[in-house]
């Protein structure tokens, strides 16, 4: 995103004949919300002088201390390609969340991507993240609602006139193009339906923004081809789930400190310290990477996502995957997290969770070079492989009783987070499914 001033906000207000503005902001779950203000009060936004009730947002205050202040960051302001019925234009500004003191408000998911971006600072270190997220796009009924009918039957890397969402997709890829976002390539994915467009790495901070707005948009344009387009990670059965692999580097300057040209495989000693803080964390960064109960639908064996927790230089069973690309290109990718997640939680969770690996030295396993579902029980325990956490439940307990996750988080966040993520496991757990009924009512 460009860097504006205030004052630069303001001119191209004027001159673009902008009439509303969306300030935004997410709750803890990652759901973007919004208050729409006329032009005329956004020089009062920009001074951080308006408020809002943030009682009845998911993670955020209780009633009896509901007053947040909406604090813009002049760096995400974009005006929207399209227009309003009026001919005006809307545009947006992302938000921090302020307490009405003004200092910064310790449930705001943004502030703590940046207290773990201001940790890797204080050892000169900025993240890179480049990610790549998966989506589908489904027919609306005759009323405008969701179905889950694929409007095609295409498979990966397939064009029109078998890929049906070519057209939409085109039109996601030009609006985001014309709000900033350097798209490297979109694509049909795996599964009917399913569709791929991933954009240039940035810092993280840039990235989890862009994230949010993607989601936005891809929404947005699915809505005005007559579709619907659900980062829901396995909403159908018996076909590929949605990922968003997450490309991670961490640079000095313009200096990739993940690549070592000195080694054979090209990978600095920072870089196997990192992946090893990854490695000892990712059982609790699952509860954050992958939040819903659907989640751990798409986390199972022969649909391509990670079940385990290994690392390798080219096989893709693994949850962490090294690139071939060396040089400025050198990172990781870490495959388990799915479009539905709070990016800012989860980048915040790897970043520390890689840099106590660098911090304490610490050392990864020997990477994996063979099939990971093709490997018995006892092979995998015999190398120590480990597996993700296999129900929401599960991944809770583990995200509970991690320190370094509970410092990330702070207890704010963690405790909102656990609190609402419980109450949905719970609602899940008790109920009473369609698959059960068909398959005991008459047998038992």
């Amino acid at each position: 995103m460009a860097r504006r001033t205030p004052d630069e906000i303001l001119r191209t207000v004027r001159e673009q004949g902008v009439r509303f503005i969306r300030l935004q902001f997410t709750d803890v779950l990652g759901v973007i919300k919004n208050v729409d203000i006329p032009a005329a009060q956004l020089e009062k936004a920009l001074a951080g002088e308006l408020a809002f009730d943030g009682s009845s947002i998911e993670g955020f205050v209780r009633i009896e201390e509901s007053d947040m202040v909406l604090q813009p960051d002049p760096d995400t302001f974009v005006v929207f390609p399209w227009r309003n019925g009026d001919g005006t234009r809307t545009a947006r500004l992302i938000c921090d969340i302020a307490n009405p003191d003004g200092s910064p408000f310790e449930g705001d998911p943004r502030r703590v991507l940046r207290r773990a971006m201001a940790r890797a600072a204080e050892h000169g270190l900025v993240m890179n993240v480049g990610p790549e997220p998966e989506f589908f796009l489904f027919n609306t009924d005759q009323e405008g609602n969701a179905t889950t009918r694929t409007q095609d039957q295409a498979g990966y890397f397939d064009l029109a006139p078998v890929d049906r969402g070519e057209e939409a997709r085109a039109d996601m890829v030009v609006t985001l193009q014309e709000m900033g976002f350097e798209i490297e390539a979109s694509h049909h994915e795996v599964a009917p339906g399913q569709h791929e467009i991933d954009f240039k790495y940035a810092d993280a901070l840039t990235t989890a923004d862009a994230i949010v707005t993607f989601r936005f948009v891809v929404r947005t344009v699915a809505a005005a081809h007559g579709l619907h387009a659900t980062f829901m990670p396995k909403p159908l059965f018996g076909v590929n789930g949605s990922g968003m692999h997450l490309h991670q580097s961490l640079f000095r300057g313009e200096e990739n400190a993940f690549y070592d040209p000195r080694r054979p495989d090209g990978l600095s000693e920072m870089a196997l310290h990192y992946i090893a803080g990854v490695i000892r964390h990712a059982r609790a960064i699952t509860a954050l990477a992958n939040p819903l109960v659907n989640s751990y639908k798409r986390l199972v064996p022969g649909y391509e996502a990670p079940t385990y927790i290994a690392w390798s230089y080219r096989n893709r069973s693994p949850m962490i995957r090294i690139p071939a690309k060396r040089g400025l290109s050198t990172r990781i990718e870490l495959r388990s997290p799915d479009p539905s997640c709070n990016p800012y939680l989860v980048l915040a969770a790897c970043l520390r969770a890689g840099l106590e690996g660098v911090e304490q030295r610490l050392v990864p396993p020997e990477p994996v070079n063979r099939n990971l579902y093709a490997m018995s029980p006892r092979e995998r325990e015999e190398l120590g492989i480990e597996e993700l956490p296999g129900s929401l439940g599960e991944a809770l307990e583990e995200l509970r009783k991690d320190p370094l996750m509970r410092e990330t988080l702070g207890e704010h966040v963690l405790s909102r987070y656990l609190e609402a993520k419980e109450i949905e496991w719970e609602i899940y757990r008790s109920q009473v499914h369609p698959w059960e009924v068909e398959q005991y009512l008459r047998t038992f």
